[in-house]
């Protein structure tokens, strides 16, 4: 890398970007901030605090004396993002918003956004890494080397072109180094509280919000056996591997255990769970993914060596990649069974800390 590059960094109010920002300019580079406003609908302070982050970011620019600069991207979210969020629970499955805000905004919008201010790179506080393979020619995406933070899984829809211009800088370091900075250096914001959820959502109850968007459905529920035991109030609501909500109180003839969604049957508007978080219903062999993305432009080579995560916080589960029966995706299949594997989820694999790429979980097996 150039000695000196203009470097925009998206300032999220955060602490993570503000010591991404202090990094770059730490290593000479000309930093630009900008602040990304993704949603405007019932924009409040008390649910989704756009508002207070802006004031958290522009007061670390100041601490750390580069420009900062508010850019709307709202109206590209509610296309790009927002409606396929929609449309996926609308189908009865469980889509990954960060994914598509991933690909669609922060590496695509902002990244134009910042090639027309004259950025060499951008940078984002994301807990990754990025490697050029000299051997290949190739950018690669790495796990950050905090594993209780890698954020990779996010990431994991990045092409060659947006790799080739993007730098993680705090996916070098742990949170618990990343804090520490922020506190050395007196950055207001030093022990804010990591953001949790989906960005729209903020800390609101969930269906509280869903119910605006989408309209429920009201149906049965029945056990595996087929006997009706309560009633959902939309399938939309409901997420495989789901404990709490359900309202289902005790069942004749059932014993006192939790109960589980295990699979939603989206013809016949049921929902149908299980009792036992190990019940076979919520356990898969294998699984079929639409849709796929590979890192390096091309799906990796069928490998027994291969782990892919089907949820965030999961370890790498070892599986074999085949193509799909039919169109663009993959087929996985694990050597051990895996729990809860959910339609509209994001299956990503991993050749070790190479995150190679994934696809949306279409079938499980």
């Amino acid at each position: 890398m150039a000695a000196r590059e203009r470097v925009v960094v998206g300032l999220s109010g955060g602490v993570d970007s503000a010591v991404t920002a202090h990094l770059l300019k730490e290593q000479g580079h000309e930093v630009i901030g900008i602040f990304m406003k993704n949603w405007e609908d019932d924009d409040d302070s008390e649910y989704c605090s756009s508002n207070v982050d802006f004031v958290d970011a522009a007061a670390v620019a100041d601490v750390l004396g580069i420009e900062i600069e508010h850019v709307n991207f709202a109206a590209e979210y509610k296309d790009r993002v927002f409606a396929e969020f929609l449309r996926e629970y609308q189908a009865g499955r469980t889509p990954n918003p960060d994914v598509l805000c991933n690909a669609e905004i922060k590496f695509k919008a902002f990244l134009d956004h910042a090639m027309r201010l004259g950025a060499e790179k951008i940078a984002t506080g994301h807990y990754a890494r990025v490697r050029l393979n000299t051997a290949t020619g190739r950018h690669e995406l790495l796990k950050g080397l905090d594993p209780s933070k890698d954020q990779s899984y996010f990431l994991h829809r990045l092409n060659q072109a947006q790799l080739s211009k993007t730098l993680f800088p705090v996916g070098e370091l742990r949170k618990s180094e990343v804090r520490r900075i922020a506190d050395a250096i007196g950055l207001p914001n030093a022990k804010k509280k990591d953001s949790t959820g989906i960005c729209f959502i903020g800390e609101r109850p969930f269906r509280e919000f869903l119910n605006r968007y989408i309209a429920g459905a009201p149906g049965p529920i029945q056990d595996e056996r087929g006997r009706r035991i309560g009633e959902h109030v939309g399938l939309s609501f409901y997420t495989l591997g789901q404990r709490q909500g359900l309202g289902i109180g005790g069942v004749k003839g059932r014993p006192e255990e939790p109960w589980y969604v295990a699979r939603k049957d989206v013809e016949a508007n049921t929902l149908v769970v299980v009792q036992g978080h190990d019940h076979p219903l919520l356990l898969s062999q294998a699984l079929e993914a639409d849709d796929a993305s590979w890192v390096s432009g091309e799906p990796p080579a069928p490998t027994a060596a291969l782990g892919a995560k089907t949820r965030y916080r999961q370890a790498d589960a070892p599986c074999a990649l085949a193509p799909a029966t039919a169109g663009t995706g993959f087929a996985l299949h694990f050597a051990q069974p895996q729990w809860a594997v959910t339609p509209g989820q994001s299956a990503v694999l991993y050749d070790g800390e190479v995150c190679l790429g994934g696809g949306v979980i279409g079938k499980k097996a």
